[in-house]
C-alpha cells in the first residue's frame, strides 16, 4: 500500500512504503503541473491566434483599400483642384495612418500573452518544498 490512510502514522511505514509514496506524490505533482502548463498555453494561444488574425485582417483590408479605392479618392481630390501628384501622396498618407491604427489593435493583443504565469509560480513553490530538509523549514544549499 503507497497511501497514507488518515488514522495511519508515517513512522509506522517501511523504506519501501515510503519510497512509493513519495514517487507517487512527486508522479501526481508533474502530472498537476503539466496539465496546468497545458491549459494555460492553450488560452495564450487562442490570444496569439486572434492577434494574428487582426494583422492578417489589416493586410487585407490595406491591399483592398488601396487598388480599390485610392484612385477614386485621388481622382476626387484632382476634382477639387489639387495636382494629380499630391492628390496621390495625400491617399497614400490617409492609408499609412490606417494601416498603423491597425498594427497598433494587433500589438496590443499580442501583448496581452500571460506566459503560463501561475505553472511558472507554482513550479517554484514546488522546487523550493523539495529543497527543505524535513520539518525544520531550512533550505539546502544550492552550491
Amino acid at each position: 500500500m503507497s497511501e497514507a490512510l488518515p488514522g495511519e502514522r508515517i513512522e509506522d511505514k517501511s523504506l519501501g512504503e515510503l519510497v512509493a509514496l513519495a514517487s507517487s506524490n512527486v508522479s501526481n505533482l508533474v502530472r498537476a503541473e503539466m496539465d496546468l502548463a497545458k491549459l494555460e498555453l492553450k488560452a495564450d494561444a487562442k490570444k496569439a491566434a486572434l492577434g494574428s488574425v487582426m494583422f492578417t485582417i489589416a493586410a487585407l483590408i490595406g491591399g483592398l483599400i488601396v487598388i480599390l479605392l485610392s484612385i477614386a479618392f485621388a481622382y476626387g481630390l484632382v476634382a477639387l483642384g489639387i495636382w494629380h501628384w499630391a492628390a496621390f501622396l495625400i491617399v497614400a498618407g490617409v492609408y499609412l495612418v490606417l494601416a498603423l491604427i491597425l498594427i497598433a489593435i494587433g500589438y496590443q493583443r499580442i501583448r496581452k500573452i500571460d506566459g503560463a504565469k501561475r505553472t511558472r509560480k507554482t513550479l517554484k513553490a514546488d522546487i523550493s518544498a523539495l529543497r527543505r530538509r524535513g520539518d525544520s523549514g531550512e533550505l539546502e544549499p544550492t552550491d
